[in-house]
């Protein structure tokens, strides 16, 4: 634990498995103020007016198409939103930017464009530039008179990004860096001034450098056909003897991994906002598609499978904005507690902003792609034959959505990732994960309370199930811990338990977000709204809990087996025992709603 974050009155990444957070200090989307929101429509409203207008060729990457809508978003403030004042930018909340991520996505590969550049594309150096790095390239990349790119796979070293090829030597004169190597599937390649790329000093000090586009020896190769996203630049990095100034060097010599990793956890973050607001445009055009289209003699969106769809992706959606925004207060909160003023501000950041939460951040990314994943193919479905043929959106967003489960370190990568830095967190007793997991063996192996006191409050049934859900996770991880000991050490070994561990923790992450996000909503008197929330939540929390039980199942069999299994499975149902809920009717009435509005109901 660092000295940072041992003085500071945070909350811990991961501890909303062993803890119960401050409501007030749970952030929630309805809680933007006017000028936020704004922010958000503005976003919006370009999309709508500047971007949608060229989509088809945006598609085909007409050239000067996406460049000319990056300026024009920057002339807007766009590019801004996440950049230091002190370099021309707005400093908007986290929370903020994740808001305008959500609302670009109806730009298709627009989103692709401008994601890159204001996040893994910048970020860099925002967070590890010097300051006189900062003050050559942030203004102008605020304006976007500079476009970035972030160049880091290698064609055999894709996730495992250490395993880089790429070469850095020191020119005997001591003034530039002389790089070869060829970066592959790098966005925004076609049309980037900047590039952040990473290579091995000496062979092994993996380092991060800024190039410039017009360094000799550094070009790019031709357009990848794309399965989906056609409308953004993909493509090869290629350096050729390209002399690099030591000016240019970022970050220290061989902590180019902290560069990599940290910048990446940003970008997960930002691609979970993205992708519940394109989960959000796929299943809302659906709904207007199905009010239209007659069947039988009525709207196919009076069917019940059709409103079966629409009320389990709104539930789904609800539970990743919950989560998304959740952590994005819980960042800024962080944040907020630092000085500007301290040299070492934009490190410390890092530490306790975005470091501190690797495992938010790669359940966010798994979490909501998989939920967006689910909303387009659903969304298909829904437009029926018209959903395959180019006339309807529903084929672009399904092609559009599967690369990202892949980039920013693929869904197993981050699965790894979540469940790992848990169980790290937990070794270390940074949280008391093991103590927590030997009182609920003691209490399983006890005999059964009696029925729990009369909840009257709202969603009180939904947050027993979330303690059921903590309950459930702890079971499997104190039980994984004590079967394979150090065999956790080598977690290459464990990958599918790791896996379903992850799969476990972003559900319950998923159940109480939602309900916390319910119960505020009717603290501030908004009534109708939280009372379709709970319906969501409830939705919700009773798939999950059904998940995690079959999850449970699958870990626990996996690292014991006969008596010891057995008593395992005993304690297992004590724990998930619940009363279901009518989910045929809950999902009704939530589609009901999103049917009627034909947009966002919340």
């Amino acid at each position: 634990m660092s000295a940072t974050i041992e003085t500071m009155n945070i909350i811990r990444g991961g501890s909303f498995l062993v803890e119960e957070h401050p409501l007030d200090q749970v952030f929630i989307p309805e809680e933007f103020t006017e000028e936020e929101v704004m922010t958000g429509e503005l976003a919006r409203d370009f999309v709508e007016g500047s971007v949608v207008p060229v989509l088809k060729q945006l598609e085909a990457q007409e050239p000067g198409i996406m460049v000319d809508l990056l300026k024009k978003a920057g002339e807007l403030g766009l590019l801004g939103v996440d950049f230091p004042e002190s370099y021309g930018g707005f400093e908007q909340r986290k929370a903020v930017a994740m808001l305008v991520s959500a609302r670009i996505t109806r730009g298709g590969s627009f989103q692709v464009g401008y994601g890159c550049h204001t996040g893994i594309g910048s970020l860099p150096i925002v967070f590890f530039g010097t300051k006189e790095q900062r003050e050559r390239y942030l203004p102008r990349m605020v304006s976007g008179e500079l476009l970035g790119a972030y160049a880091l796979t290698e064609a055999g070293s894709g996730t495992d990004a250490i395993a880089a090829k790429s070469s850095a030597v020191l020119a005997s004169d001591g003034t530039h860096y002389v790089l070869n190597g060829e970066k592959m599937f790098i966005t925004n390649a076609a049309f980037a001034d900047v590039f952040t790329v990473f290579a091995k000093v000496d062979g092994d000090k993996f380092t991060g450098f800024i190039l410039d586009k017009d360094m000799p020896g550094l070009s790019t190769g031709a357009e990848e056909k794309k399965l989906g996203v056609k409308g953004s630049s993909t493509r090869t990095l290629i350096m050729q003897d390209v002399k690099v100034p030591v000016e240019n060097l970022l970050g220290e010599i061989g902590k180019g991994h902290e560069i990599a990793f940290n910048i990446l956890n940003v970008g997960r973050f930002k691609l979970g906002a993205s992708s519940v607001g394109g989960a959000e445009d796929a299943i809302l055009d659906a709904v207007r598609y199905a009010k239209q289209r007659v069947q039988f003699g009525r709207p196919i969106a009076e069917f019940g499978l059709i409103r079966e769809k629409v009320g389990e992706a709104a539930a789904r959606i609800f539970a990743a904005q919950s989560m998304v925004y959740r952590t994005a207060g819980y960042i800024d909160q962080n944040i907020a507690t630092l000085d500007k003023k301290d040299p070492d501000y934009y490190k410390k950041v890092i530490e306790v902003g975005i470091r501190e939460y690797a495992t938010e951040c790669s359940m966010m990314k798994v979490f909501c792609s998989e939920v967006l994943d689910y909303c387009v193919d659903e969304a298909v479905q829904i437009h029926g034959g018209y959903g395959y043929v180019e006339e309807y959106n529903a084929e672009r967003y399904y092609r559009d959505a599967r690369i990202n489960r892949i980039w920013e370190g693929t869904n197993e990568i981050n699965r790894m990732v979540a469940a790992g830095e848990i169980l790290k967190k937990a070794a270390k007793n940074d949280l008391p994960i093991f103590a927590q997991a030997k009182m609920l063996f003691d209490e399983l192996m006890g005999f059964p309370g009696l029925d729990e006191d009369v909840d009257e409050s709202f969603l009180a049934d939904e947050n027993k199930l979330v303690v059921r859900a903590k309950k459930t996770v702890l079971l499997a991880i104190g039980t994984v811990a004590q079967q394979l000991g150090d065999k956790l050490k080598d977690p290459w070994g464990n990958e599918e338990v790791l896996g379903f561990l992850a799969d476990m923790v972003m559900d319950v992450y998923g159940m109480e977000s939602s309900v916390m996000r319910s119960r505020k909503l009717m603290d501030r008197g908004e009534t109708d709204k939280a009372e379709l929330a709970g319906k969501m939540t409830a939705l919700f929390c009773n798939e999950a809990l059904h998940r995690l039980e079959i999850r449970a199942r699958d870990v626990l069999a996996a690292v014991c087996e006969g008596d010891t299994l057995a008593t395992i499975l005993s304690g297992l149902r004590r724990t998930v025992k619940h009363q279901p809920v009518n989910t045929v009717a809950l999902r009704r009435e939530i589609a009901d709603a999103v049917i009627e509005k034909e947009s966002w109901p919340i």
